[in-house]
């Protein structure tokens, strides 16, 4: 059975400025702008820049769109002759909103603001206000990801807090071979979806006096994933921490640490 100590209890259990990306989605399609490996050279390194995506998701005769705008980072020492790991973080819901500042509150994209070294390729999207995270929406963008940026896609991870595990669980269950492990906190998910969650290596984090979302979301989607089958998945509780149970795991270097050693099998990444 999985184990972890962070200082708390642990349950074990059976920025281009000037040049904006739009981009236009289907479920089955995409046409998009595209950055080559080559073309790294002209990003900034080390530092946020704001990036925008349009994107249309059709269903059917019916047709959509939606406007996200994210934070790009790419790594100070960043080889354009190099695929880079890249991390999406998905923000609560305290976030959301049109003002892209706030979403450095939290998380990565206030890491990087503080440590140009980050190994990640870093997307922090923005949530638009009075509505949650798309599983669809978020499936679209990844693919945009993928396919515009120097990215290795045997390493592409994804962590969010709070909305943003919840949004963190649906996207999984979504795109079960894109992520080569995820980090989830105080996220509450859907449990019928664990079949699809098995082969994710998972690290789940929970304060144990959360009472926004409770300790018991964590422990009930681990015990579905493990019970469908699910053998790379751990809970980590904090005893002392309310609903605020990403600061302590952020600021951890080993969050980050176990992350980059997971990486997606070559057939699995091809097939994306």
């Amino acid at each position: 059975m999985p184990s972890d100590t962070r200082d708390g209890t642990t349950i074990a259990m059976p920025r281009l400025l000037a040049k904006f990306l739009i981009a236009s989605f289907a479920i089955t399609t995409a046409n998009t702008s595209l950055i080559a490996a080559d073309q790294l050279a002209e990003l900034p390194r080390g530092k946020q820049v704001a990036q925008s995506a349009t994107i249309v998701v059709k269903q059917g005769d019916l047709s959509r769109e939606a406007t996200l705008r994210y934070w790009l980072y790419v790594p100070q020492a960043a080889d354009e002759k190099k695929q880079l790991p890249l991390l999406l973080f998905l923000h609560g819901s305290g976030e959301r909103g049109d003002d892209l500042e706030v979403v450095k509150k939290h998380g990565p994209p206030k890491i990087v603001e503080q440590q140009a070294d980050f190994p990640f390729i870093t997307i922090s999207p923005q949530c638009p206000a009075g509505v949650r995270w798309n599983a669809v929406e978020l499936s679209n963008f990844v693919d945009h990801l993928t396919n515009s940026l120097p990215v290795d896609r045997r390493r592409v991870y994804l962590t969010g807090l709070s909305m943003g595990g919840a949004g963190s669980w649906s996207l999984l269950a979504a795109q079960p071979n894109t992520f080569a492990a995820a980090v989830i906190i105080c996220g509450r998910g859907d449990v019928a979806s664990a079949p699809q969650l098995v082969k994710t290596p998972l690290w789940v984090f929970h304060g144990a006096k959360d009472t926004t979302v409770p300790l018991s979301a964590s422990v009930e989607m681990v015990e579905a994933i493990q019970k469908a089958g699910g053998k790379n998945v751990k809970l980590t509780v904090y005893d002392n921490a309310a609903h605020d149970s990403w600061t302590e795991t952020y600021d951890a270097p080993e969050t980050f640490e176990w992350l980059l050693r997971h990486t997606l099998p070559d057939d699995k990444a091809k097939s994306q």
